[in-house]
């Protein structure tokens, strides 16, 4: 079993007891249940119910140190996120294919994914730049979590999306 990501803090919205079990691994590490799980919702988030036809598999799951950082509860995955290592990356880590699963949202599931895949950042790059690449409708929401937009407005798979940055140097 790869490392486990073990910080007790409380969803702001569930119940202690409802908490899910939280890992963070690289991709040899993951099981063919775990990586089964991971391709299942990242479609269904992303190519069927936002209607993006598109490769997920892009092969930066493969590459480097990237690592997986997974929700889980009752064999469920909840919440997942896609760590890109900053060597391969132009210098800046990436936070990406962000989901919560469609059971899970509005729970503050999505805010914890995000203070945890941060935190992990930290972890395994200390004091790198993170990028990622928005949703522009979700601006608000990651500008919350500490990005600034730096690019204009460009579009991916039909979707306005905004490149944001949480520079740790500055």
């Amino acid at each position: 079993m790869g490392p486990v990501c073990v910080t007790l803090t409380a969803l702001p919205y569930l119940a202690l007891s409802a908490m899910p079990a939280w890992t963070c691994k690289p991709h040899a590490e993951l099981t063919p249940t775990e990586l089964y799980a991971i391709l299942r919702l990242r479609s269904e988030v992303f190519v069927v119910e936002q209607n993006c036809v598109f490769l997920d598999m892009d092969g930066k799951d493969l590459e480097g140190r990237t690592e997986h950082l997974m929700a889980w509860k009752n064999g469920a995955l909840l919440a997942y996120c896609r760590l890109l290592e900053p060597a391969l990356n132009e210098g800046k880590a990436i936070i990406g294919r962000v989901i919560t699963a469609p059971a899970a949202r509005g729970t503050g599931l999505g805010h914890e994914l995000m203070r945890r895949a941060k935190a992990e950042v930290e972890r395994l790059w200390p004091g790198e730049p993170v990028y990622l690449g928005a949703q522009a409708r979700l601006r608000g929401y990651y500008a919350g979590h500490g990005f600034v937009p730096v690019t204009d407005e460009y579009m991916e798979d039909g979707i306005p999306h905004i490149g944001m940055l949480l520079d740790r140097r500055a």
